[in-house]
């Protein structure tokens, strides 16, 4: 007979599967979390263990499916965005299988929020992959962003924005970090993200006065989704401004000069708002191929950084402030973060 303070280990593996996972269920601090980001561009996981109050990765993955390519013109995720997706899904699946992660929370944005057949494509992940995802909401999808990176906010008891330029939205998040934790003020989501909005202009170019006509244009469409927002909060005029994204780690990357990316770089790099108006510019004025010449960009990003780059420019003119934090973390390590604090109450 079993000892009274001390869970019977046979019934333990069969309802976990493992003496190893017997151990995770009585020590919490050794049970894997998994976060799942289905973007419209990305599909990115990550699996940590609790270290005190933060966590410690133990296994990732990220890859460009462009599940939202076309999307704009024909309202449907195509067959082929579908099936890059579901691969790199079927690969996320498998990491949360030998991790043998313990709860995990997988979500989709704006791809599967716009798309006529997201729930389809929802119900045909599950079936393939045993994976659940969850359509969020453009609020939660904020939310999870500010919960994931706002501890990289400089100090300061003035209000912030926390800004996520995605694939196929951006979300604007001004909060108040006077207390104890951020609280949000006022927050945006609008439908341009480096695939809407690249796909708004399909023609980038032959020559760098064309380039940079269209380059205007998508900078004039992102300005006027934003102004109304902007006149919002002109009472909470944010003097911080801290963003999380593949546009600005790329551009803090050609900031530094880097050859290769390097997360333990950029992950809480400050940059001066002019040099990222400068390398925007750059850019801008630059061919595909040329961009695609460039290290940190290569042949997945040259067509859509500039698109970025173009939403990055309007929030910096619209909230001037001399420097620009960058996060490479959201709402991977927002979930993470909410499912292990919900796991210690």
């Amino acid at each position: 007979m079993p000892h009274p303070s001390r869970p019977d280990l046979e019934t333990m593996v069969q309802k976990r599967g493992s003496a190893a996972a017997f151990t995770r269920a009585r020590f919490p601090s050794q049970r894997c979390y998994a976060a799942l980001d289905l973007g419209t561009n990305n599909c990115r996981l990550l699996i940590a263990r609790p270290q005190g109050e933060r966590f410690m990765v133990v296994d990732a993955f990220s890859r460009i499916v462009r599940l939202g390519e076309g999307l704009s013109s024909s309202g449907r995720l195509s067959e082929a965005a579908m099936a890059r997706t579901i691969a790199a899904l079927h690969v996320c699946a498998d990491k949360l299988k030998r991790r043998d992660v313990y709860i995990s929370r997988a979500v989709a944005t704006e791809a599967c929020r716009r798309a006529e057949n997201g729930a389809e494509f929802v119900q045909r992940v599950q079936a393939e992959t045993g994976i659940l995802l969850d359509i969020i909401s453009s609020r939660e999808e904020a939310r999870l962003a500010v919960l994931g990176c706002h501890s990289l906010l400089p100090p300061g008891d003035e209000p912030a924005l926390v800004f996520d330029i995605g694939g196929g939205s951006t979300e604007l998040v001004l909060i108040d970090t006077s207390g104890t934790t951020p609280q949000i003020l006022n927050w945006l989501s609008v439908p341009w993200g480096v695939v809407s909005l690249s796909e708004s202009e399909s023609d980038q170019g032959t020559n760098e006065d064309v380039r940079l006509q269209t380059y205007e244009r998508m900078r004039a469409r992102v300005r006027a989704s934003f102004t109304e927002f902007a006149q919002a909060t002109a009472a909470h005029t944010p003097k911080r401004l801290l963003g999380t994204s593949g546009t600005v780690t790329t551009l803090g990357s050609l900031y530094l000069g880097l050859e290769s990316y390097d997360r333990n770089r950029i992950d809480g790099l400050t940059v001066p708002t002019h040099d990222l108006q400068r390398i925007s510019h750059e850019l801008a004025r630059q061919s595909i191929t040329e961009r695609a010449a460039i290290h940190c960009i290569g042949t997945e990003r040259a067509d859509l950084v500039v698109a970025g780059c173009a939403i990055l420019e309007e929030i910096m003119a619209l909230w001037p402030t001399e420097q620009v934090g960058i996060a490479d973390r959201g709402i991977r390590e927002g979930i993470l973060r909410g499912l292990m604090a919900e796991a210690r109450r």
